[in-house]
């Protein structure tokens, strides 16, 4: 059994405990707590929980002391693990009533073929099962899930390298840090390349993030625990104070939330030139301020339209973006690769510079979104789909590439549109660009001409009426 039946097998579960009205969110959660139990005993560190918690104890109980001995178990492992424990059942409760659905989902989880999970990794089983919530509309957890796809391909091009500070401060499952953590694992012969030293960091202090949810954060510090990733995660808020404390990285890619702050308020962060009430345009301005100003410090942010052509504070951010970093590319991406559907999004990839002014000098533009096909479960969304931009992308003359879809504007020509970044879409008939936009002064003063000649029409219709009725 490989571990996408596993996963299928898992999900299915979920049907046990409808009758308890859980949803797809927090029957995620609740596998979490079982799983992790199960998964301690199979890699052999179950030395952080208590040993009365531990799996064999847990599935050797049935009905109604099962139900009371779970409960005690998320609680105490809550207020009394170490570590991670402590962290991942922190404030945990079930909302499990039935003690036979629990029965059932323990030993069906105890039956499963747990050497193929080993031998497939069972950090891999846990991301299946978190993609596979994703990907489930009702669960509403496609907020927290970037494509797999398009974190792997921003991973290869911000190329993170060992020995590197690397941060995502909307973690959600941490997923850009554990493809980053395996891009270089498989650069390094799974760190066997590199010394002791350095693999102690690669493990403790190479990856880090933030995440605001709760439910979350959970899932994000399990799916690091099975990736052997022991860097900080941050339970809370990257544009509260705490986020200020996040700075000196050489390397973050993120995909913040959308929206704005509920009720429109702006954020605590007291360190923040500009302060919107635009989430994205908070996270750009912390996201290029924690970098390294060293020159090669490097960030790949996914965003909104919106980011790209806001006014007021908006257009501020653009400009301080583009002094601070050199903003050397942003990707149009497709509609319909979110599970959020019809959100349009792009990706900007930058480097921070040594000085504070001028580090922009043109910016290039890759048109993913124009003609592409609409994405969805009968046509996935795939690597293959991003070979053509990674040959621009790591082009050494960009301006030698023959590619409709690829175009360059300079910092003046930038500049003179009012510093908007909704540039360099394809002109097609299913697409109105900005350049197809009529000059709104022209267009004016067309239409009032247009209006004058129809009022001098009527007039003279009128005028010629009145003068047929005066020959009756």
């Amino acid at each position: 059994m490989n571990n996408q039946e596993i996963v299928t097998k898992l999900w299915n579960l979920c049907n046990v405990l409808r009758d308890d009205g859980i949803t797809y969110h927090q029957y995620v959660t609740e596998l979490t707590y079982i799983l992790f139990l199960k998964m301690a005993k199979e890699t052999g560190v179950e030395g952080n929980i208590p040993e009365e918690y531990r799996w064999d104890n847990l599935v050797e109980k049935e009905g109604a002391e099962l139900r009371s001995f779970y409960r005690r178990l998320l609680l105490d492992l809550g207020e009394k693990g170490n570590g991670r424990v402590k962290q991942i059942y922190a404030d945990a409760n079930t909302n499990i009533e039935e003690p036979k659905n629990l029965e059932k989902i323990i030993k069906s989880i105890d039956s499963l073929d747990w050497y193929s999970a080993r031998e497939e990794g069972l950090g891999n089983l846990y991301e299946g099962l978190l993609e596979k919530n994703a990907g489930e509309k009702k669960s509403g957890a496609g907020q927290y899930f970037t494509p797999r796809p398009l974190i792997n391909v921003i991973v290869q091009l911000t190329d993170p390298k060992p020995g590197e500070r690397c941060n995502d401060p909307a973690s959600g499952t941490f997923g850009f840090m554990i493809a980053a953590d395996q891009y270089i694992k498989e650069k390094t012969d799974d760190l066997f390349d590199l010394s002791e030293e350095e693999q102690d960091f690669q493990i403790k202090e190479a990856f880090s993030g933030c995440e605001l949810v709760h439910e979350t954060h959970r899932l994000a510090l399990m799916n690091a625990m099975l990736h052997d990733i022991e860097g900080n995660i941050y339970l809370g808020d990257s544009l509260s104070n705490l986020g200020k404390q996040m700075k000196g990285y050489d390397v973050v890619m993120t995909n913040p939330p959308f929206g704005t702050k509920k009720g429109g308020e702006r954020p605590t962060r007291d360190d923040l030139t500009y302060l919107s009430s635009n989430k994205q345009l908070n996270f750009l301005q912390h996201i290029y301020r924690s970098l390294k100003k060293d020159g090669k410090a490097r960030a790949a942010v996914v965003l909104p339209d919106n980011v790209l052509f806001q006014d007021g504070d908006g257009q501020k951010i653009r400009e301080d973006l583009m002094n601070k970093c050199n903003l050397h590319t942003i990707l149009r991406l497709p509609t319909g690769i979110f599970y959020a559907q019809g959100v349009k999004t792009n990706v900007l990839f930058f480097t921070r510079g040594t000085t504070e002014k001028e580090n922009t000098k043109e910016v290039w533009f890759y048109d993913l979104r124009t003609n592409m096909p609409s994405f969805g479960k009968r046509t996935p969304f795939t690597e293959k789909h991003f070979e053509e931009f990674i040959k621009a992308y790591n082009a050494e003359e960009r301006s030698k590439v023959e590619d409709e879809r690829l175009s360059v504007f300079t910092r003046e020509e930038i500049k003179e549109k009012g510093d908007t970044l909704d540039l360099g879409l394809i002109k097609d008939e299913s697409l109105t660009s900005y350049e197809d936009l009529p000059d709104p002064i022209e267009s004016a003063e067309e239409a009032v001409a247009k209006l004058e000649e129809a009022t001098d029409l009527l007039l003279s219709i009128i005028k010629e009426l009145k003068s047929l009725e005066g020959g009756n």
